[in-house]
Formats: C-alpha cells, sequence, structure tokens
C-alpha cells in the first residue's frame, strides 16, 4: 500500500493578510443561504457528533457534516449549482437574487421571459446531478459530460432528470473543455465550478452556493452552546468546496478559525503539488487520474479558489484509495453508540485520514497540525453512496480499491 504523504503549507497568512473573503462574508452566506430556503426540499443536513470514535482514536470530539441528505440528491454539489444559476437568471432578468424564489423562477411567467435555455457542464456525477435536477426544476434542458471510468449509475441518475447525459473518453479537465466548446459552438451556458482567465462569475457563484453548508456548521455549533472545532479536513478536487468553505470560516471566525488541511487522492493532488512547489502558483496533474474518489479527480485547480487555499490552508495530504474506503467503513460500522453515516469514497477521506494519523506511524503530521487530545475535528461527508455498487463493494465485502502512484 502506498503511503500518506504530508506538506506543511510555508505560504499560509494569518486571518486578514491574504486574499480577500469579500465574496465568503456572513451577508453574503446569508443571502445564499435566504435563497435555497425557498426550495421546498431545504433543511440543514445532520451535524453527526462521533464521541465513542473520538475517544477510540483519543481527541476530544468529532462531528461530521452528512451531506448525503442533501435535497434528496444524496450530495452538496446541488448548493453550488442552483444558487449559481439562480444568480444567471437574476442577472438576466435584472433583478437582484434577493427578490426571486425558487417557485418564482419556475413560474410560466419566468419562464417566458428568459426563453429556452441549455446549461451545460462536466462532471463525476455529483455537480451534473444536481445542475440537472435545477434545469428540470426551471423547465429547461442540460447536456452533461462525464470523464472516462465514471459510474453508470451516477450517469442514470442524471439521465432520470431528463438531461443528456454522456461519458466521454476524456479525463476531467479535458470532459471540461469538451463541454465549453459544446456550449459555445450550441448558444448553451456553461455551469462550472472550474475557473479560468474569462471565466469566473459563474464558478465564484457556485462556490458562495457552497457557503450554505458552511453557515449551517457554524449555526448548529453555536444553537448547541458547544465549542468551536480546532481542526478541520477538507477534502478537493479543483478545490472550489474547500476554498469556499475555508473562506467562509476565516471571514467568520478570523483567529478563531480551524487549523485547516486539505485531502486530495495521489493521482489527482493539484492542490497538494501546488501547495508544496511554495511559488505561489497552481501546477497541474496530467494523465487519467485514476481513483476511486471521482469527485476529487481533477488536476486543474481552480483560479479563484486557490488563492484561499494557498493563504489560509495550515496544510495539504496526498492519501491512497484505501484511505477513503477505511474511512467509508468506519462511518458506515461505528463503535457501539455512535451514529453510522453512509459515506461515499470522496466523502469519507477525512475520516479514514483522521483514523490513519491518531492509529499509525503518522506522528509527525499529527503534531505538525497539532491534533492531540483536546483536538476537536470536524469532517464534512460531502456525498452519501452516490455509486452503490462501489459502496457495497467497498463496505460490504471488504474489497481494496486500486491502488496506485
Amino acid at each position: 500500500m502506498s503511503s500518506t504523504d504530508f506538506f506543511h503549507n510555508p505560504m499560509r497568512r494569518e486571518p486578514g493578510r491574504g486574499t480577500s473573503l469579500d465574496d465568503f462574508n456572513a451577508a453574503e452566506a446569508e443571502r445564499v443561504q435566504n435563497f435555497h430556503k425557498s426550495f421546498r426540499e431545504y433543511a440543514p443536513t445532520p451535524l453527526v457528533p462521533l464521541p465513542n470514535l473520538a475517544k477510540h482514536l483519543g481527541v476530544e470530539q468529532i462531528l461530521v457534516k452528512d451531506e448525503s441528505w442533501r435535497f434528496g440528491l444524496n450530495a452538496f454539489k446541488v448548493l453550488g449549482g442552483s444558487y449559481a444559476i439562480g444568480r444567471l437568471l437574476a442577472k438576466r432578468l435584472d433583478r437582484p437574487i434577493e427578490s426571486l424564489s425558487r417557485d418564482e423562477l419556475c413560474a410560466a411567467a419566468i419562464r417566458r421571459q428568459i426563453g429556452d435555455i441549455t446549461f451545460v457542464t462536466a462532471t463525476d456525477g455529483n455537480h451534473g446531478r444536481g445542475v440537472a435536477w435545477t434545469a428540470q426544476q426551471l423547465g429547461q434542458k442540460a447536456i452533461v459530460f462525464m470523464p472516462k471510468g465514471s459510474a453508470e449509475t451516477r450517469a442514470a441518475n442524471i439521465r432520470a432528470t431528463g438531461a443528456e447525459c454522456v461519458i466521454t473518453e476524456y479525463n476531467y479537465d479535458d470532459a471540461v473543455r469538451l463541454a465549453n466548446k459544446y456550449a459555445e459552438d450550441h448558444g448553451g451556458i456553461m455551469v462550472q465550478d472550474t475557473a479560468w482567465e474569462g471565466y469566473e462569475d459563474i464558478p465564484r457563484w457556485i462556490m458562495q452556493g457552497y457557503m450554505t453548508l458552511a453557515k449551517e456548521i457554524l449555526d448548529q455549533i453555536r444553537d448547541a452552546g458547544a465549542d468551536l472545532p480546532t481542526h478541520l479536513f477538507l477534502q478537493a478536487g479543483v478545490g472550489s468546496f474547500a476554498g469556499a468553505t475555508l473562506g467562509f470560516f476565516v471571514a467568520a471566525l478570523g483567529d478563531k478559525t480551524p487549523v485547516t488541511a486539505i485531502v486530495e487522492p495521489h493521482n489527482a493532488n493539484c492542490i497538494y503539488r501546488s501547495v508544496k512547489a511554495a511559488d505561489g502558483a497552481p501546477h497541474t496533474v496530467d494523465g487519467d487520474m485514476r481513483t476511486i474518489m471521482a469527485g476529487l479527480a481533477c488536476g486543474e485547480p481552480s483560479t479563484i479558489s486557490w488563492g484561499v487555499l494557498r493563504d489560509y490552508a495550515s496544510g495539504v495530504f496526498s492519501c491512497p484509495d484505501h484511505t477513503a474506503a477505511d474511512g467509508m467503513r468506519i462511518l458506515a460500522a461505528p463503535l457501539p453508540g455512535d451514529q453510522p453515516v453512509v459515506s461515499g469514497e470522496s466523502g469519507a477521506v477525512g475520516c479514514g485520514l483522521l483514523a490513519y494519523l491518531m492509529t499509525d506511524q503518522a506522528g509527525r503530521a499529527a503534531a505538525a497540525l497539532g491534533i492531540d487530545k483536546n483536538a476537536r475535528v470536524l469532517l464534512i461527508s460531502t456525498e452519501g453512496d452516490t455509486s452503490p455498487e462501489m459502496y457495497r463493494d467497498i463496505v460490504w465485502h471488504g474489497k481494496n480499491p486500486h491502488e496506485g502512484r
């Protein structure tokens, strides 16, 4: 089995001394959440305490945000896609997003005003399903491109919304380029969380959409009168989710921001490589990026999330696939008294990593991040069993996923 690699971030800055966090402040987060609250499907997802796992691993507390409950779609991604589409339509209608609810956007009068739209995106499954679901609610079309090796179940879930879905022969980043060309050639609107020069508004709105998740966590902790977490693990693909979540916490908590580590699979560790290069610039990963963590199999950091991660993350981890598989099993079959959490491959890697840090020969990384008996660790399970067959193979049958570097 390949090892887990850790690199302490030498470029980290104190809150307020790095990349601007204006896009992730409390007012923006409240505006985003109010839009999501207009959806009938909206409800805060559970924040699950695992006291017995915490005791077993030798930390004070473990909390897991369980996104398998989000909008009935089994993953958090719909938060970004729906908000970005809401902002797009608000702009087309020349109205502030605050004045528009989900029901109004779905109304026939609005439909006549905005006309026919085709939303285009690339996805491993969860983001595309969220975009396709939102398009379905609005009576619009969606076309979704998926990278090679994508699970047919995820494609079927997208097609069930009425969207067209194509599994390509390309890796994720090339599938993004294919989707963008299709949108340009056919008059569609690209809805992608990957940002590049000249394409940043929509990815920024997607990132802001993810703040609903982070704001819920802070509200749930405060409503319970609990102490703030001291440590936070955030998994990263292009870095939009990690950047939005970390940006929100830094803006909201300042010096009380949890020590934050970014977690990636070995074969798609673009944030890890970018931080390790220590030159301030984002660096890419090429190739097929084979990993069970399909939602993290991205080789090019988003240009608008990179600055947040570079300036405010404390360290970065590059992990083998079995780290995620271990996390899935731990959460599915917890110690007596703890609540089970159904967490998919990309959702469970933080739990698997924490177990590795506290039980295996990884003392230096844990010590560098200050993870000890007083640590209160926050994990975010970003998806449930979005690929049920793979989930059962790993959790029920104990199959070991492909390993490779």
